[in-house]
């Protein structure tokens, strides 16, 4: 995968020399080292990571699951690791479908047309892997695809800038990467699984699902795009 990654950022350079004569394609879809778009990288970032926290934070409340504290001393190193991948998997990830996919597709379709193609694309390539596993990760399809136009509504508020995108992407990753890999929930087990998360994923879960509808309202707002 990163050698994917990095190939696909030199033909990004490429197809938009060749392709539209523009030399910094990084810039034209979208992202840029500019103080502004890293605010809204950090900005990104807070709002993710809160959304996340908050969700299991509600979860405990209500007693489905417990936030334990951290008895191995290796939570510093977690949330390290988390950070830097939540940050390479946001960037290359938001890059190519909200940079390079959406862009192309918003050349030659409308506005909710590229919305939803860009979101089901999103979506659908989560789940290339053996069926078994896609039958039963398929419960998550709804939340990916409604993650999907969060982050295009993210771009569309930020000036067409990958920063903001980016930010909530990464925050997501990272709170979710703490609490999992860091060993943190401890779920009960009268709590029935399509209400936290089947698998313990919160994407296909009820409450995940409902964080995000919350999220998707705010983000469709500050774009000020009717869909």
């Amino acid at each position: 995968m990163s050698l994917l990654g990095l190939e696909f950022l030199l033909l990004l350079n490429l197809w938009s020399k060749f392709i539209y004569n523009i030399p910094n394609g990084f810039q034209y879809y979208g992202w840029e080292w500019t103080s502004s778009n890293l605010n809204n990288l950090l900005k990104g970032l807070s709002i993710g990571f809160l959304f996340c926290i908050s969700l299991f934070i509600v979860e405990s409340l209500f007693g489905w699951l417990e936030i334990k504290s951290d008895s191995s001393g290796n939570l510093a190193i977690v949330v390290a690791q988390g950070l830097f991948s939540a940050l390479a998997v946001a960037f290359f990830e938001e890059l190519f479908f909200r940079g390079w996919l959406l862009k192309e597709l918003e050349k030659n379709y409308s506005q909710l047309s590229s919305l939803l193609v860009d979101s089901l694309i999103f979506a659908i390539l989560h789940f290339i892997k053996p069926l078994a596993a896609v039958v039963k990760t398929f419960p998550q399809f709804p939340a990916l695809f409604l993650l999907g136009m969060i982050l295009v509504w993210a771009k569309r508020s930020s000036r067409d800038r990958l920063g903001l995108p980016m930010g909530i992407h990464a925050g997501l990753v990272w709170g979710y990467y703490i609490l999992n890999v860091g060993q943190l929930l401890s779920y009960k087990p009268d709590v029935p699984d399509w209400l936290t998360g089947i698998n313990h994923n919160p994407l296909s879960g009820v409450m995940g699902l409902l964080f995000l509808t919350l999220l998707a309202q705010i983000m469709q707002k500050k774009s000020k795009f009717p869909y």
